[in-house]
């Protein structure tokens, strides 16, 4: 019996198709260059040979289905569309044809991620790639991890093996000429200069380019939230500058000379201690007069700060940079979010009533730390903190007129309890109406709710303190007004807060407390 031969699975590639393969291996390295997910201009590639292939591509958009074009050139219907399409679907998406390209390059690329590396801002590809997309991104986060490779050690004499001292001035503007290049070395003297670029890594010398920041943050006119990421900092680096914070230097510079005029978010999760130094508006590293109209703009701030030992008035040091940044925004912010990542630290408002601040002598002349006013703050959030009852008393009192809602999420009193720290609410509600109302809104009882998950009701107030004292633990905030919430409930509230991945459990109410 002679077997029958099969027909051939694979096709044989026609003219048309042997085209196209040949332009796509064409255009490889070509798309290598595509570094954020944009797709080349369809003028750029058209061929003759493919011109059959997109125009039928093409001529989706110029369907004869009205129902199709009404619903597309809808802007309403198109947008609602885009925002349910999953990012990593976008772009292909826009491979459908130009149309589709050009509206869902908006939702595509309105937040994108760098995480910096050596090329970052540097490689010409890449800010080619920038300036195409740069006018669509509303979002910048800017990730820079501490590892091995942003440790810088000291700088060490050949010759003598002698520690050798390194002064850095930044250098905002490129040489323009070739001879002004060579009278003027990059970090001040050749001999230093020499001795950065054989010791330090790449990663060193891309965090000082600081026109390269510049030009970067010049292609993103529409700007309006920028997130700084730099997790990973060991306890025994905390004292010692890394390529991080000299990119930082960098970062803040370019901000305030690039034209980012509806910048107004700035968040900073999480941040090491010692980064607010080279933040700091005006008083940092190459500041200048003119960059306060930039950081006028700011109106939201959220920081998550790595907690470090601060009972100690000799590591207090970092904790009056942060009351220095800190008291530069107050005239400006709206909203104000502040967490400590580990171990719970003082509250960031009130270092003027820390004890660690505290003159040891009363009758000495040394003045403490001024206090913090945000006359424009409507909303804030402080985490994982501990503090006094009348520091938390007292800043309820000097924001009655101006704050609508404040939310203290896992706070430990050290000294008095929730009724002496929120006395002031009764005082301005006139009655302890507002503590009822609280717990309807809090604890509603979910008849048809899961078989594995029990409801539990709130004790009262005086049973919890009772139990907190035989128990010798703090009473927290949210173990007074947050009884009854399962785990499951408090994961879903920590949501999508600014693309953080934590959301801010509101507890009062302006129409609870009507001090407005």
């Amino acid at each position: 019996m002679v077997a029958e031969s099969h027909p051939a699975l694979r096709r044989a590639p026609s003219s048309d198709s042997h085209a196209s393969h040949t332009s796509q291996s064409s255009q490889s390295s070509q798309s290598s260059r595509l570094l954020f997910g944009e797709i080349p201009s369809p003028i750029a590639t058209a061929r003759p040979s493919l011109s059959r292939s997109q125009s039928s591509v093409c001529s989706l958009i110029l369907s004869t289905s009205s129902t199709f074009l009404r619903f597309w050139l809808s802007e309403e219907c198109r947008d609602s569309f885009l925002s349910h399409v999953e990012k990593e679907d976008l772009p292909n998406l826009r491979l459908a044809c130009h149309d589709f390209a050009t509206r869902a390059a908006p939702s595509l690329f309105e937040e994108i991620n760098v995480t910096f590396k050596p090329s970052t801002f540097t490689k010409p590809a890449r800010m080619t790639a920038l300036d195409r997309i740069g006018h669509h991104v509303r979002m910048l986060s800017f990730n820079m991890p501490h590892t091995p490779e942003t440790f810088l050690p000291p700088l060490v004499d050949p010759m003598t093996g002698a520690e050798h001292a390194f002064v850095y001035e930044p250098q905002v503007h490129k040489p323009s000429t070739l001879i002004s290049k060579v009278k003027e070395p990059k970090y001040g003297s050749w001999e230093t200069t020499d001795l950065l670029i054989k010791q330090y890594p790449p990663l060193f010398h891309a965090a000082t380019n600081i026109p390269s920041f510049i030009q970067a943050f010049s292609l993103l006119p529409c700007l309006t939230h920028l997130k700084i990421s730099c997790p990973g900092q060991e306890a025994s680096q905390r004292y010692r500058r890394s390529a991080i914070d000299y990119a930082l230097i960098s970062l803040r510079i370019a901000i305030e000379q690039a034209p980012l005029e509806v910048l107004n978010t700035i968040s900073l999760l999480p941040i090491h201690p010692g980064a607010l130094l080279y933040l700091q508006p005006l008083s940092g590293f190459g500041g200048f007069p003119r960059a306060s109209r930039r950081w006028a703009q700011i109106r939201k701030l959220a920081i998550h700060m790595d907690s470090f030992p601060f009972e100690e008035s000799s590591r207090s040091q970092h904790l009056k940079i942060l009351h220095s940044y800190l008291g530069y925004f107050s005239t400006h912010l709206t909203r104000l979010l502040f967490r400590w990542k580990g171990d719970k630290g003082p509250s960031p408002f009130t270092l003027d009533q820390e004890p660690c601040f505290k003159p040891s002598d009363p009758a000495s002349e040394q003045t403490g730390l001024r206090p913090l006013k945000f006359p424009r703050l409507r909303y804030m959030e402080l985490e994982n903190a501990t503090m006094d009852s009348a520091q938390v008393s007292a800043f309820i009192s000097r924001h009655r007129r101006v704050l609508s809602e404040f939310n203290f999420e896992d706070v430990a009193l050290r000294t008095g309890t929730w009724d002496d720290a929120l006395a002031p609410l009764s005082r301005i509600a006139g009655n302890d109406s507002w503590k009822e109302k609280q717990q309807e809104v809090m604890d509603v009882p979910v008849i048809l709710s899961p078989s594995n998950i029990e409801p539990r009701v709130m004790e009262s107030v005086m049973q919890d303190e009772q139990r907190a004292e035989r128990s010798g633990t703090q009473l927290t905030m949210s173990r007074w007004l947050s009884k009854g919430r399962s785990a499951v409930a408090a994961k879903k509230a920590k949501e999508q807060f600014w693309g953080s991945g934590e959301h801010m459990k509101r507890f009062l109410r302006t129409s609870v407390f009507p001090w407005r």
